[in-house]
């Protein structure tokens, strides 16, 4: 379960205070945060990933309330619990697709199964990437890659960052589909920030900022 309560949000030297709503997803639900650029779409993503610590107000994944704990367990408590689909690839450059993939388990401290790895790349349609290196994958190779990054180790949350924005309608439709899929194999809760209209049918529950 997902909670924000009265969250709040400043940044240093700036006198604009950002506020947002109450949310509360149960285990499985989904949720479209949806808004024009610059009202606080990815504060409000970082916020929940616990990569910027509020003002005021709460974050509570699970009932654990992720900004009064250590920085040490919330690194452990992101890592195995929160997958993260950015606008820019953070892949490994020098490892190729399938290490890159062990690699986010490890530092997840989740066990290494190559047969789970195997599996997700054949359901996002890349396991023919496996031993490709990242720079000679295509934008599309690369859109599934981060997905598959985010997920692999089945986290509680998927929260993913403009990811449809820069494709045409056809990806578009393909890369939503596959991250609500991808969601719902594990019971994930899946949060898209966004400003393009066309996926809000894809959601029965949205929020604009």
């Amino acid at each position: 379960m997902i909670q924000i309560d009265n969250l709040t949000f400043r940044y240093k030297k700036e006198e604009h205070l950002f506020s947002f709503p109450n949310v509360q997803l149960n285990e499985g639900e989904n949720l479209l945060i949806h808004g024009k650029s610059g009202i606080g779409k990815t504060t409000l993503l970082h916020l929940l990933a616990g990569l910027l610590k509020p003002e005021s107000g709460k974050v509570i994944i699970n009932g654990i309330s992720i900004h009064s704990i250590s920085n040490s367990k919330l690194d452990t408590f992101r890592g195995q619990n929160i997958g993260l689909v950015f606008q820019k690839k953070h892949a490994i450059t020098s490892l190729n697709v399938l290490d890159n993939l062990k690699t986010r388990l490890f530092l997840s401290k989740k066990a290494i199964n190559t047969t789970a790895i195997h599996t997700l790349l054949e359901q996002l349609h890349i396991s023919n990437c496996k031993k490709s290196k990242i720079n000679t994958l295509s934008e599309g190779q690369l859109q599934r890659l981060g997905i598959a990054m985010a997920v692999i180790h089945n986290p509680k949350i998927i929260l993913a960052d403009e990811p449809t924005s820069s494709l045409d309608d056809e990806n578009c439709k393909t890369v939503i589909q596959l991250l609500i899929e991808q969601a719902k194999l594990t019971n994930a809760n899946l949060i898209v920030i966004t400003h393009d209209n066309r996926i809000k049918s894809f959601f029965s529950n949205t929020i604009t900022l």
